[in-house]
């Protein structure tokens, strides 16, 4: 169960950072309001899912999954660029992700 929180906070994280830039886009007070809300969201799910996994697991999945995310939201969204150097890199932070995950005893 605690995979399945992380995995809602890793998308909750992704959703804070790229409605960072959106509401900046707006610029409404309600726009504004929107990541303080997914930034709540995002840190409470994270401390359920530490409740039953190793704080540093946690945090590095919920990091490095969410750092991936928001790039990989940044080109649908906002058509950011990757390069090829910009892709290999976040290719092995996933395989980071992927190993620690494999090898974590919970």
């Amino acid at each position: 169960m605690s995979w399945l929180i992380l995995a809602i906070a890793v998308c909750t994280e992704v959703a804070w950072a790229l409605s960072l830039k959106w509401a900046t886009n707006i610029g409404t007070w309600a726009a504004g309001s929107v990541p303080i809300v997914l930034s709540f969201a995002t840190m409470g799910m994270l401390a359920l899912a530490m409740r039953g996994l190793p704080a540093g697991t946690a945090y590095s999945v919920w990091s490095g999954l969410g750092a991936v995310g928001v790039i990989l939201g940044g080109v649908v969204l906002f058509g950011d660029r990757v390069s090829l150097a910009q892709a290999g890199f976040m290719a092995l932070t996933v395989v980071g992700v992927v190993g620690t995950k494999l090898l974590s005893p919970h």
